[in-house]
């Protein structure tokens, strides 16, 4: 039978980088922001003229241009949900996702400060809802942290399991080494 022999570390070999973890923690910020996109114009794109009038609801835009914004909207929704799920184009992808959580948030904050009682309209149809069913709070926090998912994306988009890599390469695997002194990498 064999024995059991602790491994004493080599007191020469480099530790672990700190920014091993970067990699996944993008990972998961991407797949959270790009199902959140795709469930929500998934849920939209299946009655455009209930996005529109969700989009309406606001008050914010002219009512055609209200009525494109709730059409396109979900299918841009799902484009960038899908680019960052399968993790291409990523950093433009988090970019747009960004983008349109800071459009959301803009929304829901006028939308609240005006004291208008609507749905937000991010999951489905919108419309205007008694003012004790308003969830703007829980929204707007919401979205602020997708907006961090997608400026985290979009600051550190190289991840495992992207189509970047495989199209592009990556250096996710070999990240750079902190030491300026160490030119192997």
């Amino acid at each position: 039978m064999g024995r059991y022999t602790s491994r004493v570390p080599d007191p020469d070999a480099e530790a672990p980088s700190a920014s091993g973890w970067v990699p996944w923690a993008t990972l998961a910020a991407r797949l959270i922001l790009g199902v959140t996109l795709l469930v929500a114009g998934l849920l939209k794109v299946v009655n455009l003229e209930a996005s529109a009038d969700s989009v309406r609801a606001y008050q914010i835009l002219p009512y055609e241009v209200s009525g494109f914004v709730g059409t396109a909207l979900p299918i841009l929704e799902m484009v960038v949900g899908a680019l960052l799920i399968i993790g291409a184009f990523t950093r433009i992808s988090a970019a747009i996702g960004s983008a349109l959580m800071v459009a959301f948030i803009i929304a829901i904050a006028s939308t609240w400060a005006r004291g208008l009682s609507i749905d937000c309209g991010c999951f489905g149809s919108g419309g205007e809802i008694s003012p004790t069913q308003t969830q703007y709070p829980w929204e707007l926090a919401r979205d602020a942290g997708l907006l961090l998912l997608g400026a985290w994306t979009a600051w550190k988009p190289s991840a495992p399991w992207s189509l970047d890599t495989w199209l592009f390469g990556s250096d996710w695997e070999t990240l750079p080494n902190d030491d300026p002194e160490d030119t192997s990498t």
